[in-house]
């Protein structure tokens, strides 16, 4: 089994994709697809039938929940942050 850079709960930066730049807590790791879950990014719609069971008595509707996002494209947000401040002061030493 491979290991990861991201477990479930981290904070991560999405650093490349629609979603680039956007953040949030991971709520699910898939290491089979290597793809994570993130909360709030990468919403799809997903189309749920009628439920069949009179327990249920569920309508049809349309669900819209979080997609999945290869695990290349996310970064721990304290690495971001650091990596950011990193560059930022080293433009700010380069320009005098």
């Amino acid at each position: 089994m491979q290991r990861f850079h991201v477990k479930k709960g981290d904070d991560v930066v999405v650093i490349a994709g629609t979603e680039k730049g956007k953040h949030g807590k991971i709520l699910e790791v898939q290491p089979a697809k290597q793809r994570v879950i993130v909360e709030g990014l990468k919403m799809i719609k997903r189309h749920m039938k009628k439920g069949r069971s009179v327990e249920t008595q569920q309508q049809g509707a349309i669900i819209e929940r979080e997609g999945t996002i290869h695990i290349s494209n996310v970064m721990l947000k304290a690495d971001y942050d650091a990596r950011a401040a990193k560059r930022g002061a080293a433009a700010g030493a380069g320009q005098a």
